[in-house]
């Protein structure tokens, strides 16, 4: 074991370099799909939150809704409110000796991590919705578009592209927070470098890499995810097709760049 400090990680990455790598890639497989099924649960609930109820709906509709709503608000308000560690506990450990439900550590990573996000999606995706403006859903209803119509086509496209900063945020958080489920015993980054701290005895040099593969994740995927916003945003400038189709032969048409040619 080399004595300097830059050494010893030269001589971590040779000889534990693969423990590593195979935790860093449990981490963005967990921290992926579980932001992915989060998102889904976080739209599910943040759509049914923001059902309107008027007053000439059925009696029925009404307690159905807000048993409903009542129903995931305790979901959000929960899962918001306590440590993911504690969740993780909780229903690994505790769906096994209460219930009797022996799931693997695998299942039980992605559903803690998975309904853990979609408790803060859900949210981002009420406030999402809300922001869109009112006149937005007017038009479409004017124009004959059902509720279902108006979210899928009209308020749904618009607050996605708004709420993706928020999404990417869920992401980089999920990579980071996966260090957590260490306690359920899955081998993510965070579990491989205390193994290799406590084979070696170099806790300031192996947390040193794994702080170093962290950043470079995420850095990585904020890089991406704002480059996907960029895509969304599309073109600054657009040709508005308004002009009648006859003004290009009947000359009425300026094409661009003419006055330059004259």
């Amino acid at each position: 074991m080399p004595q300097d400090f830059v050494g010893r990680m030269i001589y971590i990455i040779q000889t534990r370099g693969m423990s590593y790598l195979d935790g860093a890639k449990n981490t963005m497989v967990i921290a992926v799909v579980s932001t992915l099924i989060g998102c889904i649960i976080g739209f599910a609930v943040g759509i049914v939150q923001t059902i309107p109820v008027n007053k000439n709906d059925n009696i029925i509709k009404k307690a159905v809704l807000w048993v409903i709503r009542l129903i995931l608000n305790i979901y959000v308000e929960v899962f918001r409110g306590t440590p993911m560690m504690a969740q993780a506990m909780f229903i690994y450990f505790g769906s096994s000796a209460v219930f009797g439900i022996n799931m693997s550590m695998w299942f039980a990573a992605f559903f803690i991590v998975s309904i853990n996000t979609g408790a803060y999606m859900a949210e981002t995706v009420r406030g999402g919705i809300l922001s869109i403006d009112p006149g937005q859903t007017e038009g479409a209803k004017a124009i004959g578009m059902t509720h279902v119509q108006t979210m899928l086509y009209v308020i749904l496209p618009q607050a996605l592209r708004n709420i993706m900063p928020q999404i990417g945020n869920n992401l980089i958080i999920n990579i980071k927070d996966t260090c957590v489920l260490s306690v359920i015993g899955i081998v993510e980054l965070f579990y491989a470098t205390k193994s290799v701290a406590g084979a070696f005895y170099t806790y300031f040099e192996s947390f040193s890499i794994a702080m170093i593969i962290y950043f470079v994740l995420t850095f990585t995927c904020s890089r991406l995810l704002r480059a996907w916003e960029k895509r969304m945003d599309g073109s600054d400038n657009y040709d508005l097709a308004t002009t009648d189709t006859l003004a290009h032969t009947s000359g009425l048409y300026n094409y661009p760049g003419k006055e330059d040619d004259e």
